[in-house]
């Protein structure tokens, strides 16, 4: 009998059935990472995804059992039916519910020590909404099935970004930047550096809202209003906060050196710069949840769905980033 602790259980869910996601799983399997990944998702789904990859996948369903060792090009599966077969790059409304019970089981299965962490392939939102459910994201759904308050992070080997506002008009941003929103989401991000990564005394950076920080005033108040005395605040309770900085110089070199993330004020100040310079390696996280999710930083590339041409980067970086979160949690 082995004296091996068993491999980490990653619940892997393959996102919108007509997109990428069921191909990356399959490249995902093939690799060597020392995991046990739970794919929770249609089984003859991934064999035809398999089948466009041309290559062939050793499917085992999942009893719970530990696993000490895994083979490249196996795969243990939660078979979640779907509602109809998948005609790659065509999302199906039908298969909405597939995909919502995908999400449910994963996260259910981690508030019950099923899986140690989630992975999420991307999904097609539009689709689901669709459907006629109403769906703004990976993000909403986590947070509401765990009654959680949560902050979405993305993650690069060189760079941390959270957000303060995600998937909002831009001209509903401002509003959106209350003092309460601030402790929230800055409370939520200092403890998860601490918790998750391992970081002691985390250093948070905090972008203003306008050009310039404000400028003063000059280019608007909601720094001085809002920003400034919610980052006083929570510096007496002694959090380690830099800013309100201005973006265009926040993320020079100089300036990274200063800090272990970033609050960005709304979901184009910062990102571009992340993805701009580690698209294939930046992952998105979900902070504050009871379990660990990490997810692709694209879309469902339903151009390139059914090619087998996608590229795994995104999804072997996010599940390298659950194994080395859960690592630092334990």
């Amino acid at each position: 009998m082995s004296n091996r602790p068993p491999l980490p259980r990653l619940a892997v869910t393959a996102g919108e059935p007509a997109g990428i996601g069921p191909e990356l799983l399959i490249r995902l399997a093939a690799s060597s990472l020392a995991a046990n990944f739970v794919a929770v998702t249609d089984r003859d789904l991934l064999r035809r995804a398999a089948a466009r990859c041309g290559t062939t996948i050793e499917l085992i369903d999942d009893d719970g059992a530990p696993v000490v060792e895994r083979q490249p090009g196996s795969l243990r599966i939660r078979h979640v039916p779907l509602g109809i077969e998948e005609i790659p790059g065509k999302p199906d409304p039908r298969n909405a519910r597939h995909v919502l019970a995908t999400l449910a089981e994963a996260a259910d299965g981690c508030m019950a020590d099923r899986y140690d962490a989630i992975v999420t392939a991307p999904l097609q939102k539009a689709s689901i909404n669709d459907a006629g459910i109403p769906f703004s994201g990976h993000t909403e759904f986590f947070a509401e099935r765990a009654s959680a308050d949560v902050v979405m992070m993305l993650a690069s080997p060189e760079l941390r970004v959270a957000l303060a506002t995600t998937h909002l008009p831009l001209a509903r941003v401002p509003a959106a930047i209350t003092t309460d929103l601030l402790h929230q989401t800055l409370r939520i991000v200092h403890r998860e550096l601490r918790t998750k990564f391992g970081i002691a005394s985390p250093r948070i950076a905090v972008l203003g809202l306008n050009p310039h920080a404000g400028e003063g005033g000059h280019l608007g108040h909601e720094e001085i209003d809002t920003i400034i005395p919610a980052l006083d605040a929570l510096r007496g309770e002694g959090m380690d906060l830099l800013g309100p900085l201005p973006a265009d110089t926040a993320f020079v070199p100089a300036q990274r050196e200063r800090y272990d993330a970033v609050l960005a004020m709304y979901h184009d100040q910062a990102l571009p710069v992340l993805k701009s310079e580690a698209f294939d390696r930046t992952v998105n996280l979900t902070l504050g949840l009871p379990f660990i999710r990490t997810s692709v930083d694209h879309g469902t590339a339903l151009d390139l769905a059914g090619t087998g041409r996608g590229d795994p980067a995104s999804l072997i970086a996010a599940a390298k980033m659950a194994l080395s979160l859960i690592k630092s949690a334990r």
